[in-house]
Parts: C-alpha cells; structure tokens; sequence
C-alpha cells in the first residue's frame, strides 16, 4: 500500500507540468478540492496542490522542451547522484538535474531503458507528500512499457524495487514493491505498453492513481470540466472502479474508487 511512511524505491512526490497554471488550479480545484499554494516568488511559478491544508501534489509550468502536460511520479533516493549515474549505467537518461531545491532536497527528472520519465526525490526538509491512499490523493502507479521484464529489471537495478505477481484477467499483473519491504507494502504495477488506452498505447510513460468516491462521477467531472476519458469507469473484481482520463491540457491521470479490503 501506498503510505507517507517513505522508503526508498517507494512514490514520494508528484506533480503536474503544465503550460496553463491557472487552468490547472481550476481544473484540479472543481475535480479534487485542490487548492493552490505558491511555493514562492523565486520558485518560478511552481506551486502545491493542497487538502485540507495537507500537500498532496505539486503543479509548475512545461517547458519549452515538453510537447504537452504532463504529470510526473517521483520516487525516493537516497543519493540523487549516485541514482541518476546507475540509470545511465542501465541504458536510462537524465532528462534534469540532480539539483539542489532550496534546501527542500535534491531532484532529478530521468527516463528509463524504454524512455518512460520518471523523477526521484532526495528528501531534505520536505520529506515527500502530506497525505496518500485517501480520496484526492495519490493511490497507484502504474508503468506502460513495451517490455515488462526489462522494465521490472531497470528498476530493481536502479532503485532497488521488488516484483511480484498478482493475477490479472488473461494473464497476471507485476506488482512492485520496496526492496526487503514485502508484498503487503506493494505501491505499483506494469502493464504491457500495448494494453494502454489510445492508439498503439502511446509512448511509455508512468500513470499516476487517485483514490476518489466515486468513479463515474469524477470521470463524467472531467468531461464537463474539458477533460477526457481515456478509459471509462470499469470495475475489477477485488480491486476496485477505476477510469483513465487526461485533463484540460491533456495530462494523463486515472481515479480509482479502491475496493473494500477483504478479510
């Protein structure tokens, strides 16, 4: 399970690039109850969304370099440097960074074997997101890649993540895990790149989760609110209802209301 209880390996931080701040303050605002808190004048426009006064995601603007908007996942580091140097080593790239944030840590922005981004946070005062596994927040995430055993390979390598399987309509699901941490603190999966919504699945690329009350709602929200979706609201047994969209600049995302835990 996802929790606020960082390992490393584990999700610490996300946040949103985007060409239209204030449109993704709206967008977020009416679809979560996100609220938007600067991060300061000389933070270049980067900002918090925030519950309840509890940070649950970040949003700064795209660069020249990004064709769209997009969010990104960041995983824990324990040394920023030495992460980004093994990704190189296994065939990844480092798109940013490390940098120093303001004393907060040290990020990197890097792509994986199959070119999939991913960051990765070395915490310093900011340990990571206030708040996960609850409705608006953060709850999964989920890798698209051409090839599952080498994706699986690259991140044990470089982060130390551990898989399992769990069964999965048609075959079964890659679940990953913190090193020496067990299956019960699972906090992702892997899907094939083919089995992506949208044409040829797109590019590979890490899908982040957000628990909500309900699916359908927030699905039919997004629409209205000149989102789309990717994927309608389907629901798996043991796991829960969930449905991919992307929101008004086209960002991809998925809500999930989770299943009640069983037994």
């Amino acid at each position: 399970m996802l929790t606020t209880r960082f390992a490393n390996g584990a999700p610490n931080w996300i946040d949103v690039a985007t060409s239209d701040i204030e449109g993704a303050r709206s967008f977020y605002d009416a679809l979560f109850g996100w609220e938007f808190q600067s991060a300061g004048p000389d933070a270049g426009g980067y900002g918090f969304f925030q519950l309840g006064g509890r940070t649950v995601a970040g949003c700064g603007p795209s660069g020249p370099e990004q064709a769209s908007s997009a969010w990104t996942v960041y995983f824990q580091s324990a040394d920023a440097e030495a992460t980004a140097k093994s990704v190189e080593q296994a065939h990844g790239s480092v798109l940013f960074g490390p940098v120093d944030v303001m004393g907060q840590g040290h990020m990197a922005v890097l792509a994986d074997q199959a070119g999939a981004p991913f960051g990765i946070w070395q915490p310093g005062q900011t340990k990571g997101v206030d708040v996960a596994n609850e409705p608006g927040s953060l709850c999964w995430v989920e890798l698209y890649t051409p090839d599952v055993a080498a994706g699986a390979a690259f991140y044990q390598r470089v982060l130390g993540m551990e898989t399992s399987s769990a069964p999965f309509p048609g075959g079964t699901y890659t679940c990953f895990n913190p090193n020496g941490a067990g299956e019960e603190s699972m906090f992702g999966g892997i899907m094939p790149l083919s089995d992506a919504p949208g044409k040829a699945g797109g590019a590979p690329h890490w899908l982040p989760y957000f628990e909500v009350e309900d699916a359908d709602a927030t699905a039919d929200k997004a629409q209205q609110l000149g989102g789309a979706v990717r994927m309608p609201a389907t629901t798996m047994a043991g796991v829960g209802r969930m449905a991919q969209l992307t929101d008004s600049h086209g960002a991809h995302f998925a809500v999930i209301r989770s299943a009640s835990p069983q037994g």
